[in-house]
């Protein structure tokens, strides 16, 4: 058991967003300040400053919790409805719109929102009429300065698979790196956690170095 994973269930708001994951309990530090400084100029100029937001990095820097950070900061400035779906989510909605026969209802489900936000997005990589579908969804909705979140493991020109108009779409906006934290910032992750649970730790405890 991970001594930093709640084992309460995560509760959501309608929009799909984790109320665990805000900016009040965001560690920043020198791995991820520029990715910081970009979310936090979204959410002031939401659909024009940096539409597409692209946050790229490895498993556990924080890409997830800085867009649903971001996320609840767009709900709270009342800019329509957003809609956070992971890569695989929007795969399994896409083929059974088409399997039911109700595109309709797929296309008013992402393309009439005031902000998307689509984690993991490299797996779309080789599913071509997924990216044939969200390359039109995501023109709708930048056309419109919809704002558009996208999180993947690696940055958009080395996604395996993705057609080089997506990649372009992804380049126009802003792509920044969240690369693995410094000692320091492990250890305010560390103590940040443990603060949210409620657990009193020693600080020898932390030493993650």
């Amino acid at each position: 058991m991970n001594l930093f994973v709640s084992p309460e269930v995560d509760k959501q708001v309608g929009s799909n967003l984790n109320l665990r994951y805000s900016f009040d309990n965001y560690v920043v530090g020198s791995s991820n300040r520029l990715a910081f400084a970009a979310a936090k100029a979204v959410v002031d100029y939401p659909g024009t400053r940096h539409n597409p937001l692209f946050f790229y990095g490895g498993v556990g820097v924080g890409k997830t919790h800085l867009m649903h950070a971001v996320g609840h900061e767009l709900v709270k400035k009342g800019i329509g409805k957003v809609v956070y779906v992971t890569s695989e989510q929007f795969i399994n909605d896409f083929v059974a719109s088409m399997r039911s026969k109700m595109t309709d209802a797929f296309k008013k489900k992402y393309r009439q929102v005031g902000a998307l936000l689509v984690d993991d997005i490299q797996f779309f990589g080789g599913k071509d009429s997924t990216q044939e579908e969200f390359f039109h969804t995501f023109n709708e909705l930048t056309n419109k300065s919809a704002q558009v979140v996208i999180t993947s493991d690696r940055k958009p020109q080395d996604i395996e698979g993705m057609e080089d108009r997506l990649k372009s779409r992804f380049l126009g906006g802003m792509a920044v790196d969240i690369g693995l934290p410094d000692y320091e910032m492990r250890l305010a992750i560390l103590r940040q956690k443990a603060q949210e649970i409620k657990v009193e730790v020693e600080d020898g405890a932390l030493d993650c170095d």
